[in-house]
Order: C-alpha cells, then sequence, then structure tokens
C-alpha cells in the first residue's frame, strides 16, 4: 500500500465541512478518508487550543500535532496528522528554530541532547543573518516538524505577502525554514517541506505574472529576483536563479513534485483570491507544495493538485510514495522505515501501535485529552458493568431487597395512581399544599369562587403603569359621563356631548402594510445597475486599499474574473462595468 501525503490550508479547521463532499459525514476520519491520505497536513487553522474538541484531536486511528500561535487569537495554526495503521512518528516539535520547550519541560528543543532532538538547528551566526527575533518567528504557529526514521517532514505555513507591512517577518521566516533544511541535509537527514509557502516560484506558477511585470515594468529576470522567490528558488532543484548564488545556498536541496512531474502544465493553481470569484475562471497561483530532497526524487511516483475539491480558497496537493525505496544502494519497504524499529518488518506489522508510542507533542498527550475515551469505549464500559450491577443484586439480602421491591410496586399500576391523584385534585385545590408543587399544577387555571353569578371586575392597573387620561375615561363611557352630568342643566350637557361626539368619529386609517413598504423603501439598498455585457444585477465591492477612495464602494459585474485576468468584452466571462455606488442614484435598473 503506498503512502500518500497531502497538504491543505483550510482556512479554519471546521470550514471544509460546509462544503461537499464533507458535509455529509462531517467528521475528520471521514474526511481523511475520502482524501485517502496516510499523512494530512492543515495551515490555517484558526482556532485557540481551549477552542480545540475531541472530533478534531481524538480521531479515531490517528495520531495529531498542532502549533497554535502564542499571542494572536484565532489566526494562522498547522496542524500534522498521522495514520496509525500506515506511520508512527519518533520524534516531533513546533518551531522552525527549536527554541520553544517540549510539553511538561523548561529545556528547549535545541537544547535537548542529540537522542532526543531531531536536529539541525542553526547556529549563533545563523539566527543572526536571520534578522528576526527567534522567540516571536516560533511563537505564532507556522510549523510542525515530525520524525520519522524515513524523512524529516515540515507542515509549515508561511507568512503572506501583507501590502509590504511584514516583509521582514516574510523573508527572515524564508530564511530561517532554509537554514534548518540545509542544516539536516548536511546532517544526512532526508526533508520533506509541505504547507502553504506564500510564496510562486516562476511566472507560470501565477495567472497575474505577466500582467504584474507589465504593469511595474519587470522583466522576468526581475521578477524571479525578488526577494523571497530568489530565496525559495535556490533551495529548489531546477529553480531559476540570477547567478551569483548566495554563500551557504550555493546547491539546491529540495525537489518540486508536481512541477517535475508536470513540467510544462498551466494553470496548475491551488489559490485562488475569493473577493473577485477567482476560482471558476481559474485566475489564481501556485504557492502550496509538496517537496522532497533531491535523493527521494525517485520515491516518487505521482503527484498532483486536486483543484475540483472545495472547502477552502486553496485545494489539497498530494504526492504518492513507491511501496518499495531505495537509499544508498539499499531496498527498503516503506513501511518499515514510516515507523519505530520492529514494528514493521518486510512490510508486514509485527506489533501493534500503542499508547508507548505516542509522543509528548501530540495532541492525545495534551492534558485535557490524555486518559480521554471514545464515545463507543464509554458505553461498552458501562454496559458491563450494569450486567455486573445486576447479577450483584440478585444475591443481596432479604430485608434489602424488600426496601427495593417497594417501588416497583407503587410504579406497576399507573391507573390506579392516576385516579387517586385525580379524585385528590378538588382537595388540594382547596387546601394549601406544603412542599414542592407538581409540574402539572404550573399549567393548571387558578379557581376562584363566583358570587351570584356577577361578571367579574376589570383588572386593575399595576401602579407602576400610568394612570389612564380623563379624555380617555371620559370616552369609554359616555353613558355614565351624560347621566351624572344631567343635574348640572342642559347646557352643561350640550357641552358635555358636543366634547364627547369627536370621539365617535372615526380616526383617519392608516394602512399598516402602506406604512410598512414606505418605510422598507426608505431603508431597502437600491436596487443594483445591470452590467452592461450581461444585463445581469451587479455586486457590491468596497475598496479596502489605503487612499482616496478607501472605503468606498462600487458595482461591477457579477461574473466570475476570466482566465486572463483582465475584464472582457462579449465573452462568459466578467465584463468591463465599474459603477461607483454614489453614482448609483437607487434608481431602477433597465
Amino acid at each position: 500500500m503506498p503512502l500518500r501525503i497531502t497538504t491543505w490550508n483550510v482556512n479554519g479547521i471546521r470550514n471544509p465541512f460546509g462544503y461537499q463532499p464533507w458535509r455529509e459525514h462531517r467528521s475528520f476520519a471521514a474526511m481523511f478518508d475520502l482524501l485517502e491520505a496516510d499523512i494530512v497536513v492543515m495551515q490555517e487553522l484558526k482556532i485557540q487550543r481551549k477552542d480545540l474538541r475531541d472530533d478534531m484531536v481524538l480521531v479515531p486511528g490517528w495520531d495529531c500535532f498542532f502549533s497554535l500561535p502564542k499571542h494572536k487569537k484565532g489566526y494562522s495554526g498547522v496542524a500534522v496528522y498521522t495514520r496509525q495503521s500506515v506511520c508512527a512518528p519518533i520524534r516531533a516539535e513546533e518551531g522552525i528554530l527549536g527554541v520553544l520547550c517540549p510539553p511538561g519541560s523548561s529545556t528547549p528543543y535545541c537544547k535537548l541532547p542529540p537522542g532526543q532532538s531531531i536536529g539541525g538547528y542553526p547556529s549563533q551566526h545563523q539566527l543572526t543573518s536571520i534578522g528576526v527575533d527567534p522567540a516571536a518567528l516560533d511563537a505564532e504557529g507556522r510549523c510542525v516538524i515530525v520524525e520519522f526514521p524515513a524523512f524529516v517532514l515540515f507542515g509549515v505555513y508561511s507568512p503572506a505577502n501583507s501590502n509590504g507591512l511584514r516583509d521582514d517577518f516574510r523573508l527572515g521566516f524564508l530564511s530561517a525554514l532554509d537554514t534548518r533544511i540545509r542544516n539536516l541535509d548536511e546532517s544526512g537527514k532526508q526533508v520533506i517541506l509541505t504547507g502553504d509557502l506564500n510564496v510562486s516560484r516562476e511566472a507560470i506558477d501565477s495567472a497575474n505574472a505577466e500582467d504584474s511585470m507589465r504593469k511595474e515594468g519587470l522583466t522576468n529576470a526581475d521578477y524571479i529576483s525578488t526577494p523571497n522567490r530568489r530565496l525559495f528558488n535556490q533551495l529548489l532543484a531546477g529553480g531559476q536563479v540570477i547567478a551569483p548564488r548566495d554563500e551557504g545556498r550555493e546547491e539546491p536541496v529540495l525537489w518540486d513534485t508536481c512541477r517535475e512531474l508536470h513540467p510544462g502544465r498551466k494553470g496548475m493553481y491551488t489559490h485562488w483570491e475569493q473577493k473577485i470569484n477567482a476560482r471558476p475562471g481559474n485566475f489564481g497561483s501556485r504557492i502550496d507544495y509538496v517537496l522532497c530532497s533531491i535523493v527521494m526524487k525517485d520515491w516518487i511516483c505521482e503527484a498532483d493538485i486536486q483543484e475540483g475539491l472545495m472547502g477552502s480558497d486553496h485545494c489539497p496537493v498530494f504526492a504518492i510514495f513507491k511501496d518499495k525505496v531505495g537509499l544508498n544502494g539499499r531496498e527498503f519497504d516503506l513501511l518499515d522505515m514510516m515507523n519505530p524499529q520492529g514494528m514493521f518488518e518486510g512490510g508486514a506489522r509485527k506489533r501493534p501501535y500503542s499508547a508507548k508510542d505516542v509522543l509528548a507533542f501530540s495532541g492525545r498527550a495534551m492534558p485535557e485529552f490524555d486518559k480521554r475515551r471514545s464515545i463507543k469505549d464509554m458505553f461498552a464500559q458501562k454496559s458491563s458493568s450494569l450486567a455486573k450491577s445486576t447479577s450483584a443484586a440478585s444475591n443481596l439480602e432479604e430485608p434489602r431487597g424488600s426496601n427495593h421491591t417497594k417501588a416497583p410496586e407503587r410504579a406497576a399500576d399507573p391507573s390506579q395512581s392516576k385516579r387517586k391523584r385525580t379524585s385528590d385534585t378538588g382537595a388540594a385545590s382547596k387546601a394549601p399544599t406544603k412542599g414542592q408543587k407538581t409540574l402539572k399544577s404550573f399549567f393548571r387555571p387558578s379557581e376562584s369562587p363566583s358570587v351570584h353569578n356577577e361578571p367579574p371586575a376589570l383588572p386593575k392597573s399595576p401602579e407602576p403603569f400610568p394612570k389612564p387620561h380623563k379624555a380617555s375615561q371620559e370616552s369609554t363611557s359616555p353613558r355614565t359621563t351624560a347621566h351624572r352630568d344631567v343635574a348640572a342643566g342642559p347646557s352643561h350637557l350640550s357641552k358635555e356631548l358636543s366634547s364627547t361626539a369627536g370621539y365617535d368619529r372615526p380616526a383617519a386609517f392608516v394602512d399598516p402594510i402602506a406604512s410598512k413598504e414606505s418605510w422598507s423603501k426608505l431603508f431597502s439598498r437600491p436596487n443594483p445597475p445591470r452590467c452592461e455585457g450581461h444585463n445581469e444585477p451587479c455586486v457590491d465591492y468596497k475598496t479596502r486599499k489605503s487612499g482616496f477612495n478607501c472605503g468606498r464602494t462600487f458595482w461591477m459585474c457579477p461574473r466570475p474574473l476570466g482566465p486572463s485576468g483582465n475584464k472582457e468584452t462579449n465573452s462568459e466571462w466578467r465584463c468591463h462595468t465599474f459603477i461607483w455606488a454614489s453614482d448609483w442614484m437607487g434608481k431602477e435598473s433597465e
């Protein structure tokens, strides 16, 4: 059975479950089975540790490792899931530089003895050249490193281009990653780098590359020589680098599985901008990778993207390994190299995965999840304990048994108890009862004795509410008022009748439906204009870019952007319609 590694930026750990086919089962085990993956690397989890749930951590048959941001909430986050029936890590740690501490320890990873650490940590000179605070870099929840006997796996979420605000941090992150990988390679370990690296290596990997170069007046040499792209290409075999190469990066280390197996394929994108609905027209970029050490390139039998799987603004990327691999002139069963020594021999399992194989950094070893049981085990134990208690109860002594048999006898004849409660209802209503009321009493209407069958008096208004005005009192009882004022003389009667006559005339009728419609028109959004190319209702957007127009709203064609990335005429893609919301007066669209 070949090994399959999948990387996916999920844009929120629960985000995929809102889409097909994930919403049908809504479990991570089912998701991983549909992906047919044995190692799943997720990025941009956007979750805090306190919000982790059992279904995220205690996935049946899977182990997991999380790196979550230490300070910023709901931000970044990386997880690596490993299928226990196929592979078992021998070491795992959080962060690139090794400055964080393992769970339950005050010693950083980089200070642990060689047998307890993965190795390849940057020297003090290398840390200085990176130019970023190591503690701040590793505290953002952007890297999980898992080691198997065959290779060291990096699960990475690289910082994105935030309009130039974090260029130094972004370059420092890639530099730290490059340094650690090269150090491991020099120590003789194989490396696999997976994740969202947020950098496209060449113009073929971005639909916007040519247009961007034309607008900024860049040549292809300028494009591939931007700091992040140049550093990344020096790490890759076949990467385009304008000589001379940087010191310490004279030789490439990693092999791009997807590009090397599909060298001339265009449109092999893994990310699409949601704000412009770029996915239907495949106007995207390739920034998600599965990279391996150059000596491992013959281990790979297939690698590709899965652009048809929805659930995020990224798509999954996978690589499949052969069952038997060659290393240093020898052939090995890959399963033997993906597990601790003695667990597999000749590709056959010799001992099962057990609790002693769970690493300290595993999600299952977290205090809030340690020694937890699955629901299936809980019910199994409950049923067995229930059977034991039943058998034990049959052997109880007679006096204790007689006490326990009284309750079933009372419950054996529910009709009798029901009749008794019914007969006692009248007595209960006449005399107040002590103790707790029954549930039925809350729904029973209160009974009050009638006196000479007189109609009940109107309830008095409670004291907190204002009393009605005198005019309203007189209008509600005109007969009483007229009868009271007869003795006052005809003049008073005529004045009173004339004053009360106005209340007999109906007030001006106000149609509630018309009133609601008028208010709805006042507060409802204006009808959208129709685009010129397709005569379809436009969609509104808001300007986020800083400047004079920041915050302004505008209307555009509702169709997605085409593969060219430009607005087109007489085509199925987005047309040239652009209208400022302030210029659209809310008139009916024609």
